[in-house]
């Protein structure tokens, strides 16, 4: 029985070698290419350039300047009275009693 099942183990580890993915020709490294000159880059350049100076220049969607209208000012007086209401709201719900269903404790 052992030495079925140590046969079995041998031949599972030869062929999971033999179904493993391999680098086929042309895989395993990109096709050598000539290094470009330094004239070919400043041209490159120049060209990406008046590219982006093109794109620039047109109107994209999402670009639209958001509006220069000022908004209208608030005093500091209403500026206080509103944070003392919220204030005052927030304590009052603080001090409220619980609602007998979802507190804490509470026989459902």
């Amino acid at each position: 029985m052992k030495k079925v099942l140590l046969a079995a183990a041998i031949a599972s580890l030869f062929a999971a070698q033999a179904f493993a993915q391999a680098k086929g020709p042309g895989e395993d490294a990109a096709a050598p290419s000539a290094k470009a000159t330094p004239a070919e880059k400043a041209s490159a350049k120049a060209h990406r350039k008046e590219e982006g100076k093109e794109a620039a220049k047109e109107a994209k969607a999402g670009d639209e300047q958001p509006s220069t209208t000022a908004s209208k000012k608030v005093s500091k007086e209403s500026k206080a009275a509103a944070k003392k209401k919220r204030k005052a709201e927030g304590a009052a719900a603080a001090k409220a009693p619980k609602d007998q269903t979802t507190g804490a404790g509470g026989s459902n």
